[in-house]
């Protein structure tokens, strides 16, 4: 189970004219806002990153709007981990489980998912929070990350495995968010 006290959340590059033109894009951005303005009504820490933004774009307006001015971390290899700037934000924050969400599930977000788990990190993938320009490359990032052992979940499913209990403070943050 998701505790609110040892997850985070990680946004994967949603950026650039790519946000817009992945498979069910629209529903997948309405659902990444759902999910980090989630996170942060349950205070949880999020880290956001961006693919090479000078040649990819910007992270878009939705999200970098909720997200700002907390920095964005930029990178340049498709596993994450693999960026020194990364791994440090990933150290200093005190959890030991991340939510993973964001493009392209079978290429940012797949490798930067196994670079965690080997990084000793417990990440759960939000699948309605991901996508890729086809739905055979989400279908296969999420088969391929299952056999690996990573959880799944869901928008929903995990906000209110974190907020635990109706009587939380946050619950109706939560349920507005949802309905």
């Amino acid at each position: 189970m998701l505790k609110q006290t040892t997850t985070g959340l990680i946004v994967v590059d949603v950026q650039g004219k790519l946000a817009r033109i992945v498979d069910n894009s629209a529903t997948v951005i309405a659902n990444i806002q759902k999910l980090i303005l989630g996170c942060q009504a349950l205070g949880l820490p999020i880290l956001w990153l961006e693919q090479n933004p000078d040649k990819l774009g910007s992270t878009i307006e939705e999200i970098s709007s909720l997200l700002e001015p907390q920095p964005c971390i930029s990178k340049y290899t498709f596993d994450a981990c693999k960026e020194n700037a990364f791994t440090a934000a990933v150290q200093t924050e005190a959890v030991d489980t991340w939510l993973v969400c964001g493009i392209e599930a079978h290429i940012c977000v797949y490798q930067t998912v196994l670079g965690l788990q080997s990084f000793g990190q417990q990440v759960q993938l939000v699948t309605d929070c991901i996508a890729a320009r086809t739905s055979a490359n989400k279908d296969l990032a999420v088969a391929k990350l299952s056999a690996h052992g990573v959880p799944m979940t869901g928008l929903e499913m995990c906000l209110y495995e974190l907020v635990e209990d109706c009587r939380a403070a946050e619950f109706k943050a939560i349920l507005k968010l949802i309905k």
